[in-house]
C-alpha cells in the first residue's frame, strides 16, 4: 500500500435514538443514528408482514377459482343417448 494516501480511520462512537451505543471505526468521527440493529423490527423479530394492497388475497382468490375450474371441466356432461338405426 502506498504511504500517505489513506484517510485516518480512528475509533468512533455510534449512538442510537433507543439508547444503544457501540464503538466502531469511521472516517467521519462520532455518529448519531435513528435506528440500529438492537431496535430495528427486522432484527428483533417483531416485524409483521403487512399486505396493504391485498395482493396475497387476490392471488389466493385467482388461483382458488382456477383450481376449481379444471375439476368441473373434467366432469363431462352425460353423453347423448345412442340413436338406434331405423329398421329398413
Amino acid at each position: 500500500m502506498k504511504e500517505g494516501i489513506h484517510p485516518n480511520y480512528p475509533a468512533s462512537r455510534v449512538g442510537c435514538a433507543c439508547g444503544n451505543s457501540f464503538v466502531t471505526r469511521s472516517t467521519r468521527g462520532d455518529l448519531s443514528v435513528d435506528i440500529c440493529s438492537a431496535c430495528h423490527p427486522f432484527y428483533t423479530g417483531t416485524q409483521k408482514l403487512m399486505d396493504t394492497q391485498g395482493r396475497v388475497d387476490r392471488f389466493r382468490r385467482r388461483y382458488a377459482t382456477n383450481a376449481a375450474k379444471p375439476a368441473a371441466a373434467a366432469k363431462a356432461p352425460d353423453a347423448a343417448p345412442a340413436v338406434e338405426p331405423e329398421p329398413s
